[in-house]
């Protein structure tokens, strides 16, 4: 390599600012984490185990189903919890069956509501998480109805 080519590939090095302690520690501070608000909604679902059970459980990535619910050879999907790029999303595949559930649906939750059965957060919401406790047992007893059953049956 010639010595003009060296020169200019240091001239450049020295160009590109490295950014200082403090300015890293203040993008950490400024991004939510995301770990902690993941491991408050797993554990919101968990208190349904024996009813539901675990069917993914990786990091960031957590789902149940009804064990006694079977649709297309598999357990029927029931809620979930996913850790995305800027957020974590609480699935709860009731909302999809039950126009009423979505009614119950509270204007905290609302606000966070994606789609037809996705809340996103980026925090640990006390609140809403506690009305989102109440929405998921309101699902699993719709999801235990034989009229349910019935509806599962005919999609087969």
């Amino acid at each position: 390599m010639s010595t003009a080519k060296t020169a200019s590939k240091s001239k450049r090095a020295k160009s590109v600012k490295k950014k200082s302690p403090t300015q890293k520690t203040a993008l950490k501070k400024d991004k939510p984490d995301l770990a902690v608000v993941f491991a408050a909604l797993r554990k919101l679902l968990e208190t349904f185990k024996g009813e539901i059970t675990m069917e993914t459980d990786k990091p960031g990535n957590y789902h149940t189903a009804m064990p006694t619910l079977v649709h297309r050879g598999k357990p029927l999907y029931f809620a979930g919890v996913k850790t995305g790029k800027n957020y974590v999303s609480y699935h709860l595949l009731p909302l999809y069956y039950n126009p009423d559930l979505n009614s119950r649906v509270p204007a905290e939750l609302k606000k966070r509501k994606q789609g037809m059965a996705c809340f996103n957060f980026t925090a640990v919401d006390d609140v809403c998480f506690a009305e989102l406790r109440k929405l998921t047992a309101h699902g699993l007893k719709m999801f235990k109805t034989a009229e349910f059953r019935r509806r599962l049956e005919n999609l087969q």
